[in-house]
């Protein structure tokens, strides 16, 4: 048996992670689209590194597009197989995806309209609407903590790993030549004091660990504080000084945490009744269907829904749908707060939303996650005083601020407690994905020390051969 590490191979985007079994059969895990690689970008998403159309199976640890992003390109390309997941990863997917084909829609053809003009040669889309509808044909949703097989001498559980509804840890039980290999794949480890959803869940002993480092050598903020910092924001910039709170902000999760925090601070009357808008019909969507999966929620949350039937919703809240209401959000005489994707500003209506607020002091543009260090979202983190928005520049005169207690991501403290449930003499091999490479070492050293001994950070395309 055999894995390749096809994306997130030190870097944070692009999950694909290829097992190749001794009679040629072949699972896939993930298959993400790598985002905010800056030039290397596109050639990263237009080649796999494997035939597509010799995968038998995909199973998918969670919808988010770094993990799910190319799979109607894979299906396009000659994947025929079943794609595992549990079922609120299929709902969201079908959402994310038909939205992520929309954007490539619109961006090819303002990148075409521009290479026309120039006599260049046009580009495609990585995939269509139609891709999308043929790939979630494919999808077989399965429940958490139920071993089912995928086909012969291989089974499969999936485990609540926390991230964002539907997220799991994919745990493999694979059979060759009378031998059990066992084999879990972490997806995205969420936290342990998440606002919304329940703890990630203890998974079986590995014998081989496959896991995410996004945050393994640091420390989120006290999530304690996070809705006082939230708080301190709004008013610095709405009330004091009179401008506009702008927050790209990842549909799934990160949005409904944000409204989840606007309501409480509301209700307690610690904020004004400013305007707040979600200028995003994906996250219109992807909300209603995180309401309808609640039992997925933690007991807090619970407890609460007893007496706020809708803890993510209040009055002064606008979903827009139409672009004309988008734009007529820039006309706005009073201070308001937008909430748009993409989370790392790399996509959709919240590039708009920055370029008309970038050049005004009074505004502020939030970061509330994880950026890859060449997008949108990753140069302003990183104080950039000029950046390029639809090919116009725009010198950085808003305020950025960055609230990092918000990731769904674990820290170092989580991922730590994740692996606990795990004996370290008994795991051959761990590898470390989906993490920048500094990131990468210091958390590789780390682990050695807690008692794993052969920690591995594979290259993009690496192959290696287990047991």
């Amino acid at each position: 048996m055999k894995i390749a590490f096809h994306g997130a191979a030190q870097t944070v985007t692009g999950s694909k992670h290829l097992i190749t079994l001794k009679n040629n059969k072949k699972i896939l895990l993930d298959c993400g689209l790598f985002q905010g690689m800056g030039q290397d970008t596109n050639a990263l998403n237009a080649s796999f590194g494997f035939d597509p159309a010799g995968v038998d199976y995909l199973i998918l640890s969670h919808a988010h597009i770094d993990h799910s992003g190319l799979i109607p390109k894979l299906v396009r390309e000659g994947f025929k197989g079943t794609i595992h997941c549990t079922p609120a990863t299929y709902s969201l997917a079908a959402v994310l995806l038909e939205d992520s084909a929309v954007i490539q829609r619109d961006d090819t053809a303002y990148v075409n309209k521009k290479k026309a003009k120039q006599g260049l040669p046009l580009v495609q889309p990585l995939y269509t609407e139609e891709d999308v509808k043929a790939a979630m044909e494919l999808f077989v949703p399965i429940e958490y903590d139920k071993w089912f097989s995928v086909c012969d001498g291989v089974s499969v559980m999936f485990t609540d790993a926390g991230h964002i509804i539907g997220s799991a840890a994919v745990n493999l039980r694979i059979k060759e030549n009378g031998k059990e290999t066992h084999i879990t794949f972490t997806g995205d480890i969420g936290r342990y004091r998440d606002v919304i959803l329940k703890s990630p869940e203890p998974f079986p002993q590995a014998d081989y660990i496959i896991c995410e480092s996004t945050y393994g050598d640091s420390l989120h903020d006290e999530i304690n504080n996070t809705i006082d910092t939230l708080q301190k924001w709004i008013i610095e910039t709405c009330v004091n000084k009179k401008g506009n709170l702008i927050i790209p902000a990842f549909s799934v999760g990160r949005t409904q945490e944000l409204l989840f925090y606007m309501n409480q601070l509301f209700l307690e009357k610690k904020i004004p009744r400013i305007k707040v808008f979600v200028d995003s019909p994906l996250s219109f969507k992807v909300t209603n269907i995180v309401k309808s999966y609640s039992k997925y929620f933690n007991n807090r949350i619970q407890k609460i829904m007893l007496t706020d039937e809708d803890p993510f919703d209040f009055p002064n809240l606008t979903f827009t749908s139409g672009v004309e209401e988008s734009k007529a959000i820039n006309f706005l005489q009073n201070p308001c707060i937008v909430l748009a994707a993409s989370g790392m500003a790399d996509a959709g209506r919240i590039k708009h939303h920055i370029a008309n607020s970038i050049s005004d002091k009074k505004n502020t543009i939030l970061i509330v996650g994880y950026c890859e260090p060449f997008s949108l979202g990753g140069r302003l983190m990183r104080d950039a005083k000029k950046v390029r928005i639809y090919g116009e520049e725009y010198k950085v005169i808003a305020e950025v601020g960055v609230m990092r207690s918000l990731s769904a991501h674990g820290d170092y403290e989580d991922i730590s407690q994740y692996l606990s449930c795990q004996d370290t003499k008994k795991v051959k091999q761990f590898f470390i994905v989906h993490g920048e490479p500094e990131v990468q070492q210091n958390f590789r050293e780390k682990l050695l020390r807690k008692g794993f001994n052969d920690v591995v950070i594979p290259k993009l395309h690496e192959e290696f051969g287990l047991g």
